[in-house]
């Protein structure tokens, strides 16, 4: 057992009081020394924690003592006590913010779900489908599925003013996918909105793909928003690494932030270069 553990998890659901929630967890994870960030919405929750496994544990008995929790899925992965710096409990007026006035009512509108498991046998079976990946262009540059399409987002956001751009794909069988599985739960209701018609979403994100499927048809490693950058989520001697350096082209999964642009960028850039073009790199932090 790891001596660290990072968990993410979120939920859309009804909540008629989450300031009341957020003091609540606020003084739980204080109580057991987490850092990490909270958002509550009445929308739902979307948060990602890291503390002692043992106090991850603690927090999870207590999160799902809560009927409104007591199904919430928590991905886990291997942390090391650094992935974050603070802990951060706010409410908000969304759990994960689209970039459209539309409201959605998500468990109605929402794009069915597959499975780990049922994408794998599409991979098997060569399927006729793509992969539209939801994340930041940035978050994709260091591992992504075979098949997929980049619509090159900068923020989530930018999804609706990229419509257009990605219409082809209303003609063919597209799988949405994300981190965690929060962004396609939202955007889905958009995309179904804007006449994608054979859309589905991988239930439960790409995190739960790579546990279950390691160095199987997701190549490269997993960005994340906090300290570590990336996690493999489950160790494999079979990686392929897929990340390319922004300035040299050669191979690598680290990350910097680079404020020659504003902004600031994250961007792939191994140690040599990161030495050689320091004037405007820095290593990236969580904020």
């Amino acid at each position: 057992m790891t001596k660290h553990t990072v968990i993410l998890f979120y939920k859309f659901t009804n909540l008629k009081n989450p300031e009341r929630l957020a003091k609540l967890h606020s003084l739980k994870c204080k109580e057991l020394n987490l850092l990490g960030r909270m958002i509550l919405a009445r929308e739902g929750v979307n948060a990602t924690f890291e503390g002692l496994t043992k106090n991850i544990n603690a927090y999870k008995r207590f999160l799902k003592r809560d009927k409104i929790f007591k199904n919430i899925v928590i991905k886990e992965s291997a942390g090391n006590g650094k992935a974050f710096t603070k802990l951060s409990v706010r409410v908000r007026d969304e759990v994960v913010t689209l970039g459209t006035p539309n409201k959605f009512n998500i468990k109605k509108e929402t794009a069915k779900e597959i499975t780990a498991t049922q994408l794998q046998k599409m991979y098997e079976k060569n399927e006729d489908f793509v992969i539209l990946d939801l994340r930041n262009d940035y978050e994709i540059a260091s591992g992504k599925f075979d098949k997929t399409v980049d619509p090159g987002l900068t923020n989530f956001r930018d999804l609706p003013a990229k419509i257009k751009e990605i219409a082809p794909l209303k003609r063919k069988k597209t799988i949405t996918v994300c981190t965690g599985g929060i962004r396609c739960e939202k955007a889905t209701c958009l995309l179904k909105r804007e006449g994608f018609t054979d859309l589905y979403q991988l239930k439960d994100g790409i995190h739960t793909y790579m546990k279950k499927y390691p160095a199987k048809h997701f190549k490269g490693t997993l960005f994340v928003f906090d300290n570590r950058m990336t996690t493999d989520v489950v160790k494999t001697r079979k990686k392929e690494v897929i990340g390319r350096c922004s300035f040299c082209d050669i191979k690598t999964e680290n990350y910097c932030s680079d404020d020659s642009v504003r902004p600031s960028r994250k961007i792939l850039c191994c140690e040599k270069c990161f030495k050689k073009e320091g004037a405007h790199l820095r290593e990236s932090v969580s904020v």
